[in-house]
């Protein structure tokens, strides 16, 4: 049971008084999750979920809640963080930084379709767009920093072919970080966790899978938003058996993204060059690259290669000008 801290009814009681849910009905801890302690609450105004964190520090934790706070006001499907009479959405409970937040309705879809890429693919977008003017910054905890940190730690347990091809990679992504086009990509609040567990969808009254929400915000930054792109390509549009990139889902989700992007050409088109390291970008998550030192032509090492046609087809639409691809190393 990942409830890392135990938490009495009265406890949570008081604080769901404080933060104006009502008389608290019920309290169940949540067996899923390795970062931080999480309930289901149900109180007389409805379905929340209590986190208590135990890793981020209170200093830290602003930037995630305003961010879901910003996000939530503006009709992004994400659970907005509840408040108390002084507007404080950050509290304290056993001697922990603590939120409520709304509990989003359905569950996860770990076999997804197109449709529910295509689905993912719109509402990233919205996401983007509206975290465009979000005033507080922090940058992504999982970028290039942190793989400088983490690659010599796990190096010593490969095998010489999978040691090359990251230690190179590496190589080729801090070469593509120091370029012109690099630095013209756009930029915003990233997700940076985008995998298929944390998003939630619901069915609707005529049976079909709506997406009722994006949740756990914990490891977002400011960062490119081909960071999110990527993160999705290499999670919702594999097989997770095979590693094989499925194209509708991919040509689903990119088309979607596309659509009500602000800039999709730029960041579809860079795709391929952020999909391989994107697959090590969480501590949490597998590392799914190949151990070929040949680079594709769609230019990055994903196995198989994420397909150039699929991550450029937004740049297709009538409209909308075919980015170029980046120079050979």
């Amino acid at each position: 049971m990942a409830v890392f801290t135990e938490v009495g009814f009265d406890e949570a009681a008081a604080l769901a008084h404080k933060v104006g849910l009502g008389p608290l009905k019920a309290l169940k801890p949540i067996k899923a999750g390795i970062e931080n302690t999480n309930y289901f609450l149900t109180a007389e105004r409805g379905e929340y979920v209590l986190t208590l964190f135990e890793r981020l520090s209170a200093e830290q934790l602003p930037f995630y809640l305003h961010l879901m706070k910003h996000l939530a006001g503006r009709d992004i499907l994400v659970p907005m963080p509840q408040s108390d009479a002084h507007g404080e959405i950050l509290h304290a409970l056993c001697g922990k930084p603590a939120a409520i937040v709304e509990r989003l309705r359905g569950g996860h879809v770990l076999a997804p379709s197109a449709a529910h890429c295509q689905q993912v693919g719109a509402m990233l977008a919205r996401m983007h767009e509206a975290g465009r003017d979000y005033p507080y910054h922090q940058p992504n905890l999982r970028g290039l920093a942190w793989w400088d940190e983490t690659v010599p730690q796990i190096l010593p347990f490969l095998a010489p072919p999978q040691r090359a091809l990251l230690e190179d990679e590496l190589a080729f992504q801090h070469s593509v970080s120091a370029s012109a086009s690099d630095a013209a990509l756009p930029r915003g609040p990233i997700h940076a966790d985008l995998f298929r567990d944390n998003v939630m969808f619901d069915e609707d009254a005529e049976g079909r899978s709506q997406l009722t929400g994006f949740f756990d915000f914990y490891f977002a930054g400011v960062d490119r938003l081909a960071f999110d792109i990527a993160v999705c390509l290499n999670d919702w549009c594999i097989d997770l058996a095979s590693g094989r990139l499925l194209e509708d889902r991919a040509a689903a989700f990119v088309t979607a993204y596309a659509r009500c992007a602000h800039s999709p050409a730029t960041n579809c088109a860079c795709c391929p060059r952020c999909c391989a390291p994107r697959r090590c970008a969480s501590g949490s998550r597998g590392c799914g690259t190949c151990t070929s030192r040949a680079r594709p032509a769609c230019w990055c090492r994903t196995t198989p290669p994420t397909s150039s046609a699929c991550c450029a087809s937004a740049s297709r639409r009538p409209g909308i000008p075919r980015a170029a691809e980046p120079p050979d190393r």
